[in-house]
Order: structure tokens, then sequence, then C-alpha cells
């Protein structure tokens, strides 16, 4: 009796542990997972709220949904990290002139000072990590990085 030859689909060929978004998404994972843990208890910042703070450091004046656009943060997560920076006065916000129903967003003193110390953080972190490729990698990894985001804006 011969056996039935079953059709490989889609799903038959999919490894998770070997699908690139997947992959990636691991990596993202561990990697701010890393640097949070070293100032989640110093700054008590969680990720979305680091986050905002680094974008804010280097673009002042943003709305919320500037800086969601800008982290691919999503909106609900941003409005939160936001509240809870400007309740614990490290972001400012103001009604924006032309339309009240928007806030301008921007570092306070102590949000700056929050951004000084935690880059450093940000860094070093940075370096440990990219010690695992020669300099020719790091290129190579940049180049292929920025190709593979605008293949994903493409998707």
């Amino acid at each position: 009796m011969a056996s039935a030859k079953r059709k490989s689909t889609p799903a038959d060929l999919l490894v998770l542990e070997d699908f690139l978004p997947y992959r990636l998404s691991i990596l993202s994972n561990r990697v701010s997972r890393a640097i949070a843990a070293r100032y989640a208890k110093t700054f008590d910042l969680t990720i979305p709220e680091w986050r905002i703070i680094a974008v804010l450091g280097r673009r002042v004046e943003l709305t919320a949904t500037e800086i969601a656009e800008a982290t691919e943060m999503d909106k609900v997560a941003v409005s939160r990290a936001v509240a809870r920076l400007v309740g614990a006065g490290r972001v400012r916000a103001r009604a924006d002139a032309a339309d009240a129903r928007r806030q301008i967003l921007s570092l306070t003193r102590d949000g700056e000072s929050v951004h000084a110390r935690i880059a450093p953080i940000a860094l070093a972190s940075e370096q440990k990590l990219l010690a695992a490729l020669d300099t020719r990698e790091r290129v190579q990894l940049d180049a292929l990085l920025d190709r593979l985001l605008a293949a994903a804006k493409r998707l």
C-alpha cells in the first residue's frame, strides 16, 4: 500500500524560532529589558517612558502623535507614559496655540537631567552588544537594518 504524500503548507514550513520577525522581536525585547533593568530602579522609568524622554531629548516640542510616529509605539502606550512623565514633573505639556486639542510636549529640567544621565547607560549597553561584531560587521549590520526598515515600510 503506497503512503499518501502530504503537500507542505506554509503552516508546515513556518518554524517560529527561525522566523525573522520573531527573532527580531526577541532580540529587541531582550535588549530593551536588559537596558531597562539598569535604569528602572534608579530612575523609576518604564521602557515607553525612557523612549519618550530619549525622543524629546533630541526633538523638542512634539505632540503625543508625533512621538508615537517617531517611536512606532502604540498611541495608548504613549498617552499613558506621557501622563506618568507629566505627573512626575519630567515632561511639560502645554496646549497648542493653533489647536487647543493638541498638547505640545517638552522635557522639564528634571527630564533633561534624567536624559543626560541615562544616555551614557544606553550607549554603554549598545557598545557591549555590538562588541560581538567587528567593525565591518557593524557597518554591514547598519546597512542591512536600513534595507529591512525600508522593506518593512512597503509591507
